[in-house]
């Protein structure tokens, strides 16, 4: 059980993470009422942390995580498509099959400042890049490029969020990797729509932060 009271509850997922294979930023948050239990329980399935090459989740900073998205993890689950049967029999008869079956998918990582719509589900192995959003009940079966919105089953881009200009120096910048103090001097332009003066004033802050180190 959580402390979720209302939908407008959340929690910081770094501070209730106890798989080793899971890796949250600060200040990413779940709002989990509508599902009523933990993002790790409810959100991380079938990761197996007693596989030798088990894969990870990584998630970035101030990403905001809706009810009831589904990273589904574990590989392939000893299900085996070049096999002749796909059943994982060495995990129903693992004294009479010989060969495990398990075959890591690769490494889900979600990047900074991205938004995941309520019930999305990401297939395992794909990199949703920082600043992207994931509409609602999308299937995100491919990577998904940075500051680009996606939707739908599968997943695909309906539109970037701004110009190839104005995406690259947000990347260049990374606000999110700034020390909080410094964040908190940005709210003001970071809650805005005039992303130039953003960029203006965050370039201010990291030459302020450069010439301190």
């Amino acid at each position: 059980m959580t402390d979720f009271k209302s939908w407008r509850d959340i929690e910081f997922v770094k501070d209730k993470i106890e798989n080793p294979h899971i890796y949250v930023g600060e200040y990413t948050y779940y709002a989990g009422y509508y599902n009523f239990r933990t993002f790790e329980d409810t959100c991380v399935r079938y990761l197996d942390d007693e596989e030798d090459n088990c894969d990870n989740l990584i998630i970035g900073k101030f990403c905001s995580i809706a009810s009831g998205v589904v990273f589904n993890l574990g590989g392939n689950q000893r299900h085996r498509k070049d096999w002749v049967t796909t059943y994982p029999l060495y995990q129903m008869f693992p004294d009479d099959c010989p060969e495990n079956g398990f075959a890591p998918m690769g490494d889900t990582v979600v990047g900074n400042d991205v938004w995941i719509g309520s019930d999305a589900l990401i297939m395992p192995g794909v990199t949703i890049g920082d600043g992207a959003i994931i509409a609602a009940k999308s299937v995100v079966t491919k990577n998904v490029e940075p500051y680009s919105i996606v939707a739908g089953v599968p997943a695909k881009q309906t539109s970037k969020r701004f110009s190839d200009e104005i995406i690259k120096a947000l990347l260049e910048i990374k606000w999110w990797d700034f020390p909080i103090e410094y964040i908190k001097k940005l709210m003001p332009f970071l809650a805005s729509n005039n992303i130039e003066l953003m960029i203006n004033k965050s370039n201010e802050l990291l030459r302020e932060l450069k010439q301190i180190s």
